[in-house]
């Protein structure tokens, strides 16, 4: 489904964005004036591997699970993108196919901007070249951060680490406590860190006893994010 407009906290979420908050306002106002609304329901696929790009994407709310197929054909989480993030520029620049699939977890919001208005942002606004440069560096950064988390922290640190960044992210303050927005189960959490879902089990049932977490069915609450970093910390 389409729309013309964002709701207020939509718009909020995609203004408010790390990078998008950081273009000048000439820039922020004509990718809005191109974008095109979409609203659309859990799981729907929004583009495949292998795909010819044709869209770039902001999300405005929900979020977007990019995922891959294991050799015994299993869906496996990699990442989910965050309200305020943009995604798929890459393969408009290149020219070469999508490189993972793309759904919506959860009901989702997304700005698409298509290709033809893509290049001609970038033709009109030298500005958006550099902009998308520093965000393609901080996502390297990023994935080497996990490479090297990946071989050289225990499972706990790594867990730990990312239940706060999920709180950064999906996080709702109730009282003292963070209840984390995004529905996630275990083995999603699991496929996030490259571990399996009894270990996961293992550490969170070890998080609780510690009062760090508690675990409810696909929520995660935080009770104590000074806990989390000491534990990520280790």
């Amino acid at each position: 489904m389409s729309s013309t407009v964002l709701t207020i906290s939509e718009r909020s979420n995609i203004e408010s964005g790390s990078w998008f908050s950081k273009l000048s306002l000439p820039l922020r106002n004509d990718i809005l004036s191109r974008a095109v609304v979409k609203r659309v329901p859990d799981g729907t696929m929004l583009s495949c591997r292998g795909e010819p790009a044709e869209e770039w994407v902001g999300v405005a709310k929900g979020a977007v699970r990019i995922s891959s197929v294991s050799l015994a054909g299993k869906q496996v989480s990699l990442t989910y993108v965050e309200p305020g993030t943009w995604f798929g520029d890459i393969s408009l620049f290149d020219g070469m196919p999508r490189t993972h699939d793309a759904a919506a977890h959860g009901e989702t919001t997304l700005l698409v901007v298509r290709k033809p208005d893509f290049k001609d942002l970038l033709q009109h606004h030298t500005e958006l070249y550099e902009a998308l440069l520093r965000l393609n560096c901080r996502r390297l950064r990023l994935m080497f951060d996990a490479v090297e988390d990946l071989n050289t922290r225990p499972l706990a640190a790594r867990l730990a680490k990312q239940i706060l960044l999920l709180a950064r992210s999906y996080g709702i303050a109730q009282g003292e406590e963070i209840r984390i927005g995004l529905q996630l189960a275990q083995e999603d959490l699991a496929q996030l860190l490259g571990a399996s879902r009894q270990r996961v089990n293992q550490e969170l049932k070890g998080f609780e006893r510690d009062g760090a977490v508690r675990v409810e069915p696909t929520r995660l609450v935080v009770l104590s994010k000074e806990k989390l970093l000491a534990i990520a910390g280790r």
